[in-house]
C-alpha cells in the first residue's frame, strides 16, 4: 500500500516529536512550545477524512510544525544556528524569525480551504484575507509570549519570548510572519488562477 504525503509527514513528525522530547533545554519551554503546534496538527488529523489539502498545503504547513518542535527542544534562541550568524555576519540567532517567517505559510491552506469550500469569488479578496489572517494570529501570538513572560518563571517567560536583547522584536517577529504570508498569497494566486 502506497503512503500519502500527509501520511509520511505526518509519521516523519511523531518520530521528531518523540527524540525531540528526550531531555529538551528546559521541559517547561518544551511543554508550552509544542502545546502551540500540537493543536494544530490535531486539527489535521482529524479532519483528514472531511476536507484534504493538497500536497502543497501540507509541505508547506510542515514547515512551521518542524521548526517549532525543534525551537521547542531547544529553546529558539539556543537553536544551533551558528553557520547562518556566522555565514551573515548577525548578532543574534535568526532561527526564531526564519520560523516566523514560515507562520506565514499557513496563508497557502487558507486560501485553498477558501477556494475549494467557495467562500469568496475573487482571489484578490481571498488572498488579502489571508495575508490579514496572518497578521491576526501573529499579534495574537505576541501577545501570549508576553503574557507568559511577565506570568511564567523568569526563565522560561525569557526562553519563550526570545527576544535575545532586541526592543524590537515582536514587531521583527510580525514582520517576518507577514512577509511569509504575502509569499504564500502570491504563490496561491498563481496557483489558483492557472486553475480558473
Amino acid at each position: 500500500m502506497k503512503l500519502k504525503l500527509p501520511v509520511i509527514l505526518f509519521l516523519a513528525y511523531l518520530i521528531f516529536f518523540c527524540v525531540l522530547a528526550i531531555r529538551p533545554y528546559d521541559r517547561s519551554v518544551w511543554f508550552v512550545e509544542n502545546m502551540t503546534i500540537l493543536p494544530i496538527v490535531l486539527v489535521l488529523v482529524f479532519t483528514y477524512r472531511k476536507f484534504q489539502f493538497s500536497n502543497l498545503s501540507y509541505i508547506m504547513m510542515s514547515f512551521l510544525i518542524f521548526m517549532h518542535t525543534l525551537g521547542g527542544h531547544y529553546s529558539f534562541a539556543l537553536v544551533p544556528f551558528g553557520f547562518i550568524t556566522d555565514l551573515f555576519g548577525f548578532e543574534r540567532n535568526h532561527y526564531d524569525r526564519i520560523a516566523h517567517f514560515t507562520v506565514g505559510f499557513f496563508a497557502f491552506p487558507i486560501g485553498e480551504f477558501i477556494q475549494r469550500r467557495k467562500l469568496s469569488n475573487s482571489l484578490v479578496l481571498t488572498c488579502l484575507f489571508c495575508v490579514f489572517t496572518i497578521c491576526t494570529v501573529a499579534l495574537l501570538y505576541e501577545l501570549f509570549e508576553w503574557i507568559y513572560a511577565v506570568t511564567a518563571n523568569p526563565n522560561a517567560g525569557l526562553a519563550i519570548l526570545g527576544s535575545q536583547g532586541d526592543i524590537w522584536d515582536a514587531q521583527k517577529d510580525m514582520l517576518s510572519d507577514t512577509l511569509g504570508a504575502v509569499v504564500a498569497a502570491i504563490l496561491f494566486y498563481t496557483v489558483y488562477k492557472e486553475k480558473r
